[in-house]
């Protein structure tokens, strides 16, 4: 029989869950038309540059790929007997991948963004863009291995 507390439990599970994929996903599509905005603006100086700024535009598409691969990480965990505990702890993971992946995937847009630009000006500045806006991925990286050791602390 479920109580009220086990079914609390599940439903804050799958919040956590919910938030992870969502934020993340949003923070990627939000980072990913902001590059690509910056793209069709500089080709319109140089249409040679697209290679480089379709790599540079999909940088920030990561951080949605962090947050889809913590669901998978994670769902198992979310059970009919799932503990408060538990369900907390899954709360937790999605809050930080999910925010972390929001703020890093739109951040580094803008880095990207405006190596495009400078591309778009004739500038050769791919590679050291590119090493700049790696440094935002870092931190959703991080935000991706705290879901893994979450996972495994709570198994």
């Amino acid at each position: 029989m479920e109580t009220a507390g086990t079914n609390a439990a599940f439903i804050l599970g799958w919040i956590g869950i919910f938030l992870m994929v969502a934020l993340s996903g949003i923070g990627s599509a939000i980072g990913t038309v902001i590059g690509g905005s910056a793209s069709v603006a500089a080709m319109k100086k140089r249409d040679d540059i697209f290679a480089n700024c379709m790599i540079l535009s999909a940088l920030p598409g990561t951080q949605g790929l962090y947050g889809f691969g913590a669901f998978f990480i994670l769902q198992s965990i979310i059970t009919p007997q799932i503990t408060m505990l538990q369900a907390s702890a899954l709360l937790g993971a999605g809050l930080i991948m999910g925010m972390v992946g929001l703020i890093s995937a739109i951040q580094q847009a803008k880095i990207v963004a405006c190596g495009i630009e400078s591309l778009g000006n004739g500038n050769d500045v791919f590679t050291k863009t590119l090493i700049l806006g790696v440094f935002p991925e870092l931190y959703a990286i991080i935000a991706f291995a705290t879901s893994f050791l979450i996972s495994g602390a709570i198994q």
